[in-house]
């Protein structure tokens, strides 16, 4: 489903229903497309509200980046692998294998006491170059170098998981795969905030329609550290999500002896890439979009009780070689506290293993758009590989 819309500056090119998105939401759009730098913007299915930009932007800028429609997550975003098991390969009792992943990963705001030694994540190198980059970074997080060490392989807490999936279809049917969606944990957020602040002082940001769209503009020092630190947090959350991974799948195969592993799929939905399009070197804005160039693959997640999807991308450049990055809300934490109840939650994610209790009722599966229109949405953009569904599933 494509659609343009007319009225700013560029085209929106959307792969959501014009109608069905929220007026707050194409006010924002409209805001991005009309900003003098943008060279195109494009909508994915999973489309919402945001702090800036959508959820669900690509925004393709010349000379300019804002750190706002990067999102305070930097590098958000999904790991997952293959293993050689099947359904009956599986404990009867699933609650031996969540606990022994809650045992291995902290979640929500927990952290590890030492940090993880990198010789448990393997293939995995330049650790010493990367972390001896950190004493370039803000001033205002230098504090921080501790807390960020403990803290990579770690899951966090919101809409952040670890999944356990079967295939629901196909020759494989029943594998098991291992998932899961974090991004650059807390020292990302530090830095976005910060740079989003000094870009919201600028002068060249004053008559926005939205404050939170300041921009840094190429050639400027603000620029420059801006691009230095974006990376490094990005870098970070690669390194956040192989750390997991890797504990992850000694957990299942403590459980399960002889477990093997197939090469793991990861893609960012929250970041910058410098790319060509039409001729232009442009920065592209990912803020809840995953890269789809063809043969790319990637991983579209649903909510905790609906399953999600690995795809293959088909390089269309309509979109900026993206798509969804997930299912996408349909209604904010604080009207799904109120709209559902943990019995909803227990009957919504009947056959999963994970909480059920009030403190996760906002990522109830209700509260998320449909996964599998979201997919029907972007058949131009991605083809479907396989269809997983979780048997357990871990929250902060």
């Amino acid at each position: 489903m494509y659609a343009a819309v007319e009225g700013a500056r560029v085209p929106i090119r959307m792969w959501a229903d014009p109608q069905s998105v929220e007026d707050a939401a194409m006010r924002q759009l409209h805001n991005v497309a009309n900003l003098p730098w943008v060279h195109g913007l494009a909508v994915m299915p999973d489309v919402h509200y945001g702090k800036g930009a959508t959820v669900g932007s690509v925004i393709a800028m010349r000379n300019a980046v804002s750190p706002a429609a990067v999102g305070v997550d930097i590098g958000c975003g999904m790991s997952a692998v293959r293993t050689s098991l099947t359904a009956a390969d599986l404990p009867d009792d699933l609650r031996v294998l969540r606990g022994r992943i809650e045992s291995a990963v902290p979640v929500g705001f927990a952290m590890h006491r030492t940090p993880v030694n990198p010789s448990r994540v393997p293939g995995l190198s330049g650790w010493q170059e990367f972390w001896s980059v950190f004493g370039e970074l803000h001033p205002g997080v230098q504090n921080l170098q501790d807390r960020a060490r403990a803290q990579i392989g770690s899951l966090g807490g919101g809409n952040h998981f670890i999944e356990v999936c079967l295939e629901q279809g196909g020759p494989d049917v029943g594998r098991v795969w291992l998932m899961l969606h974090s991004g650059s944990r807390g020292i990302g957020n530090e830095l976005a905030k910060r740079h989003i602040d000094i870009a919201r002082r600028l002068p060249h940001n004053a008559d926005l329609p939205d404050p939170d769209l300041a921009v840094f503009v190429a050639g400027t020092s603000e620029m420059q550290a801006y691009r230095r630190d974006l990376f490094w947090a990005q870098d970070y959350a690669a390194r956040n999500r192989a750390t997991m991974l890797a504990l992850v799948q000694r957990a299942l195969a403590e459980t399960v002896p002889g477990t093997r592993f197939d090469t793991p799929i990861s893609c960012h939905h929250n970041y910058v890439a410098e790319e060509r399009y039409d001729d232009v070197e442009v920065l592209v804005t990912r803020k809840g979009a995953i890269r789809a160039g063809g043969g790319d693959l990637g991983i579209i997640p649903g909510s905790m009780g609906t399953g999600s999807y690995i795809v293959r991308g088909l390089g269309n450049e309509r979109s900026f070689q993206s798509a969804s990055h997930g299912a996408g809300r349909r209604m904010s934490r604080n009207k799904a506290r109120k709209t559902f109840t943990a019995a909803d939650l227990e009957a919504q994610t009947a056959g999963v293993e994970c909480r059920k209790d009030a403190g996760v009722v906002d990522e109830i599966p209700a509260a998320y758009k449909d996964i599998d229109s979201v997919i029907a949405a972007q058949t131009d953009l991605v083809e479907v590989v396989t269809h997983l569904k979780q048997v357990v599933c871990v929250k902060g």
